[in-house]
């Protein structure tokens, strides 16, 4: 698969954009015009810069109203025309788009279109170089890709082609199978985009809320899958017209627009169709498949690491041993797993100087944690090692949001084996009585708002983790947008918080936090009433939530009163849906805005969603001196 990306879908200007480019290991980049007459240096210089970065030029564009014109703006048009092409001459690139008018002044009629292109097809071919005309989803007249093929058919002219575009065929809805039956020789280039499904004007919607294939909810497998049925073997090229991206990372961007190529293609190829690309000379293994979290582990200090660690026994944790080499604790409640870790150095004191007492680390459950690993390094992942003892476990390890490591962990090892290797346990450290506490039900981190989508797809792409939609959470101080992905079974879920408005929990988070990174992690009971009591006893407190709420509980659900009162005493908050109940309560937040949550689910499927805004608002509330989590009831 040969890749490539428009200029217009990163932030800064050109150079900073092809160096971006160029590291995410792209062959080619369409050169955006308003990128280039932006720029301070001449079309050879331009053209010499992308070829000093290892690049091509796929295509430059957009040469807008050109066919169907009365006289005298059809002459002008060829005369515009003419000055690009000299351009493209200096600049070393042989495809300029043409996009279907959308002039007032243009004139219908598909023999007229192909004339004018024919026609402009003989100049073209006199300075070496091809046209392209695709179809805009809002042109006056020509908005469909099969009345662009036909124009192009009855042009008859080697040097004039089609583009393609996904975006433009799908956000029509139109089917794409017909691109089935064009002529590979005829397609020029093939651009690619998703987008969100919203209800707004086709030009609107292109203009702002594009994204990267599998970031959106539009058909862009099958519209691949078309294409590849022609035998087409030219550049997929992303254009993307993003706001959040235009305003982000430029190299984040690119490596997210490679790595979205690489996945659909992979998706392809796992569902039985012929591609060409990479998958077939090295393919990827399957979608790592997971089962759940297999340990947290916190970055501190020895003065910090008290008061964690006191937190922890009193929420029927207890101490199961200490690591042989490193200064690194190991907590143990049935198969759950924590590790407090008070390094010296290393990543995870690195991890403490800059954020604080953080979770720096997470372990997944995988069931092929070598394949896993493959997979995410096909999928331009970070892997990350670092030095082991004698006769130590070597986890696989990926960089993960805000600089964290998610360890790949074999189910054989998650449970025993991991510790029993590298930690003197104490006896019987894996039987002890303990508050309830049997697994993590999910975790949850806070990403910046233009992050979620990278974070999603780098979910999406490298595990088993489909994203469910996504919902906008009221918070007093704005809007907190939540994406959560899950796997099959459950078991694995993760949460990405993030929001536009600096004024959030989940902002405020970042800026404390000095960036993103892991800000709660959820645990499920069995007996939600037995832990709350059983955490009471050890002096832990809960996050006091309005007796109004429970009022309006009250009235909305047929609980027990024994329950309902039980619920007020400890703060348990409660939802309800079609599958079964939920209930949720919250500790006080640690020193840097972390906090635990504890859950019990009856068949519910979901995570509360109705009681984040109470949730948010009571923390909102929260003066940091105000916020106990131990030592009070």
């Amino acid at each position: 698969m040969k890749t490539s990306i428009a200029t217009v879908s990163l932030s800064g200007d050109l150079s900073e954009k092809l160096g971006a480019i160029a590291q995410a290991g792209f062959g080619a980049v369409e050169i955006f015009e308003n990128d280039f007459l932006a720029f301070d240096h001449g079309p050879r210089e331009v053209g010499q810069m992308v070829r000093d970065a290892g690049l091509e030029i796929s295509l430059f564009q957009p040469f807008r109203d050109f066919e169907g014109l009365p006289e005298p703006q059809r002459s002008r048009a060829f005369e515009r025309a003419k000055r690009k092409f000299e351009t493209m001459n200096e600049l070393g690139t042989d495809l300029i788009l043409i996009c279907s008018a959308v002039s007032p002044l243009a004139q219908g009629g598909i023999d007229r279109a192909a004339e004018d292109l024919a026609a402009l097809g003989d100049i073209a071919r006199g300075h070496g170089v091809r046209i392209g005309y695709e179809a805009l989803a809002w042109g006056r007249y020509v908005n469909d890709h099969r009345d662009a093929w036909e124009i192009v058919r009855r042009a008859g002219h080697a040097e004039v082609g089609l583009i393609l575009d996904s975006f433009h065929t799908l956000s029509r809805g139109i089917d794409p199978g017909s691109i089935r039956s064009i002529p590979k020789d005829k397609i020029f280039i093939v651009q690619m985009a998703d987008a969100p499904r919203l209800d707004l004007d086709l030009l609107s919607w292109s203009r702002h809320y594009r994204n990267m294939p599998g970031q959106g909810d539009l058909p862009v497998a099958d519209f691949m899958a078309a294409v590849e049925a022609t035998g087409y073997d030219g550049y997929y090229s992303l254009e993307i017209f993003n706001d959040q991206f235009r305003a982000g990372s430029a190299r984040q961007t690119a490596v997210d627009g490679r790595r979205s190529l690489i996945y659909m293609m992979d998706r392809l190829k796992a569902e039985g169709c012929a591609v060409k690309g990479p998958s077939e000379r090295d393919p990827l293994p399957a979608p790592a498949a997971t089962s759940g979290v297999s340990f947290v582990e916190f970055a501190t200090d020895l003065t910090l690491a008290e008061p964690l660690s006191r937190l922890l026994l009193a929420i029927g944790f207890r101490h199961a041993g200490r690591h042989r080499s490193k200064d690194v604790k190991l907590y143990a409640q049935g198969d759950l797993r924590v590790v407090i870790n008070t390094e010296p150095e290393g990543l995870a004191h690195s991890a403490y100087v800059v954020h604080g007492t953080n979770v720096a680390a997470l372990g997944l459950r995988m069931r092929n944690a070598e394949a896993a690993l493959k997979r995410a390094e096909g999928l331009i992942a970070t892997p990350f090692r670092q030095p082991v003892g004698q006769g130590e476990l070597e986890l696989p390890a990926l960089r993960a949001v805000g600089g964290s490591l998610l360890y790949l962990v074999p189910d054989d090892q998650a449970i025993d084996r991991q510790w029993e290797t590298d930690f003197d346990l104490e006896p019987g450290w894996n039987r002890h009585a303990s508050a309830g506490l049997t697994a993590i039900d999910h975790i949850a981190q806070t990403v910046r708002f233009e992050d979620i989508l990278s974070w999603t797809l780098f979910y999406r792409s490298i595990f088993d983790l489909q994203p469910l939609p996504a919902v906008e959470v009221p918070d007093p101080g704005g809007l907190v947008l939540s994406q959560v992905l899950e796997n099959p079974d459950a078991s694995l879920r993760v949460v990405l918080n993030g929001s536009q408005s600096a004024r959030t929990l989940s902002s405020r988070f970042i800026s404390q936090f000095v960036g993103p990174g892991v800000q709660h992690v959820a645990f499920r009971t069995g007996d939600i009433f037995a832990t709350a009591e059983a955490l009471r006893g050890s002096g832990v407190a809960f996050l006091p939530i309005p007796q109004n709420y429970y009022d309006d509980l009250d009235a909305k659900f047929d609980l027990a009163p024994e329950t309902l009162d039980a619920m007020r005493r400890t703060g348990i908050l409660y939802d309800r849906d079609e599958a079964g109940e939920y209930f949720q309560i919250y500790l006080g937040a640690l020193d840097g805005g972390f906090f635990i949550e504890i859950v019990e689910r009856r068949g519910y499927k979901g995570l509360g969603a109705a009681n984040a805004p109470i949730r948010l608002a009571t923390q909102a509330r929260q003066k940091p001196a105000d916020m106990p989590w131990f030592g009070t009831s």
